[in-house]
């Protein structure tokens, strides 16, 4: 190879090798000088199957991605007492996810569609330092809702959950809308519209376990949450997801099948 051809050559490389360094950094940064612990620390062991095969760990969530659907089947994250704040932070602008490897959904998708770009990890649970707050505004975490859904019932089942954390020194949460076939698409992209939405969490405290799990229509509701209250078995059934695989058999089925909300302060 002539030498004229080569210096441009290794210029190119350097360059991509430089790109990518970048990312894998940035993506295994550790949590702020706060104290706050990164995934490694943040209980990831209780994810659900994936149906897609295409899970992705952030350092404050975790999600699996449906690349038909251009959003995540499910999100899930540890929401610890100590994760609490109402840090002030200015929202960053919503960027695609570079560890999807299909590429996750153009936030362009969302404009002028008449739905709001939904968290499912909320930025209001990823306050305690800058880098959880402005990871949840990766476009594979968000999914097209209504803004009087996102607003209104969404939004305080969200400050529930935060009240729970609080109250019970810590929550496990897997959130997402249920993914099926033919339904409504927004932008070029073709981001699908849920028709439901549905949220689980669990206090893993030993033997006084328990879970709670929410079935949304994806609608404006005046109803009190403990009104969409279903059994995880109903939800498994809907979105063919296993969730909570790694508790114990006897435990699982027992927490999975119920719906009794009295353990639960509403």
């Amino acid at each position: 190879m002539k030498r004229k051809y080569i210096y441009p050559l290794l210029i190119i490389i350097v360059t991509v090798g430089f790109y990518y360094l970048e990312g894998n950094i940035e993506n295994s940064k550790t949590g702020d000088s706060d104290g706050v612990k990164d995934s490694a620390e943040l209980s990831f062991f209780y994810l659900p199957t994936s149906t897609t095969g295409a899970i992705v760990t952030h350092n404050f969530y975790s999600l699996s991605y449906s690349e038909k659907h251009e959003q995540a089947e499910w999100v899930a994250y540890e929401l610890k007492k100590e994760h609490l704040s109402k840090n002030e932070i200015k929202r960053p602008y919503f960027e695609e996810d570079r560890k999807v490897r299909t590429s996750s959904a153009d936030w362009r998708n969302y404009k002028k569609s008449g739905y709001d770009r939904g968290h499912l990890c909320p930025a209001g649970d990823r306050r305690f330092s800058h880098e959880a707050f402005e990871e949840t505004f990766l476009t594979s975490n968000i999914s097209p809702q209504d803004h009087e859904f996102n607003s209104g019932i969404w939004n305080k089942l969200e400050q529930k959950v935060r009240y729970w954390a609080n109250k019970y020194n810590g929550v496990y949460v897997v959130t997402g809308g249920v993914l099926t076939d033919n339904l409504e698409t927004i932008g070029y992209e073709h981001v699908s519209v849920p028709k439901y939405f549905y949220k689980i969490v669990l206090d893993k405290d030993g033997d006084d376990a328990k879970m709670i799990a929410f079935l949304f229509p994806h609608r404006e509701s005046d109803e009190p949450l403990n009104r969409f209250v279903v059994a995880v078995d109903k939800i498994e059934e809907l979105t063919g997801i296993d969730f909570f695989t790694s508790l114990d058999d006897p435990l699982e089925n027992k927490l999975e099948r119920s719906t009794d909300t009295k353990n639960w302060k509403f």
